[in-house]
């Protein structure tokens, strides 16, 4: 099996970088935000953030390639660094702590390219989370001060906590029905949104999340710290990892109940 530790110190460093350059303009009065072609905010913190990652894997892996949010894909090969420099940049424009740099490597193998490698560091938090394959999950703040993660053990739908961003996206996927059910069901709901509810999941302090639409950029390193703790990372049709343009993540033992009320097989 590969060794990761190499690539798991680089995301570190390179979350280091981007943490300084985000909280360095967090609630800044003269923080510039520009609306995207799809409608969604982009500000500078975003743009310099994936710059300062982009500039230093040029440095560190010059011949892995890079995908990002913000300035697409660059350079070919059997690995492949994928960035979200703000994921939460709403909230990061409102002044709402909850948003997190997202770094991960995927690498290609028989079966297609697949993460290795996932960082979420959300500083405002305080907060961070990392994996890679084969290593497992953990929390923390340096890679020698941290804490094993481990998704939870609750098997039952009607015990179960459920985490999810908003009503709209189910409503236009025709699944708002569905979600309704799966909200009366479960024991407990909360919308806490973006990378929080993969990251609570690994944790084991939710049971189960999901999203409608989403990008490579924002499931794929949720995708390996949610499998490296214990959990399952799925689409809505079932396929495992960031693949599907959604996702689905849950402790494993839920995996198949949220599908049969999410899943692109329902009705």
């Amino acid at each position: 099996m590969p060794d990761y530790h190499d690539d798991l110190r680089l995301a570190q460093v390179l979350a280091d970088a981007a943490d300084a350059a985000t909280m360095e303009r967090f609630k800044a009065l003269d923080l510039e935000v520009e609306t995207k072609p799809d409608m969604t905010p982009v500000t500078e913190a975003d743009k310099s953030a994936e710059e300062l990652i982009r500039s230093q894997l040029q440095r560190a892996r010059p011949r892995d390639a890079v995908l990002g949010e913000e300035f697409g894909s660059e350079g070919s090969g059997p690995r492949r660094w994928i960035i979200d420099p703000i994921d939460g940049t709403k909230n990061y424009v409102r002044g709402v702590p909850v948003w997190a740099t997202l770094i991960a490597l995927m690498e290609r193998g028989e079966g297609g390219d697949r993460p290795v490698v996932g960082l979420v560091s959300a500083p405002a938090l305080n907060r961070r989370w990392w994996a890679a394959e084969g290593l497992g999950a953990y929390t923390g703040r340096s890679l020698t001060t941290a804490s094993r993660l481990q998704a939870s053990r609750v098997s039952r739908i009607e015990d179960a906590s459920f985490a999810y961003s908003s009503l709209t996206g189910w409503e236009e996927r025709g699944k708002l029905p569905g979600f309704l059910d799966l909200s009366r069901d479960c024991w407990r709901t909360r919308a806490y949104g973006d990378f929080w509810p993969y990251m609570m999941v690994a944790e084991g302090t939710v049971d189960i999340c999901a999203e409608p639409e989403l990008s490579l950029w924002d499931m794929a390193a949720c995708a390996v710290i949610v499998q490296e703790a214990g959990g399952r990372f799925t689409g809505l049709d079932g396929r495992p990892g960031p693949h599907s343009g959604n996702a689905a993540a849950s402790n494993g033992l839920l995996h198949e109940d949220l599908l049969a009320y999410l899943g692109d097989s329902r009705g």
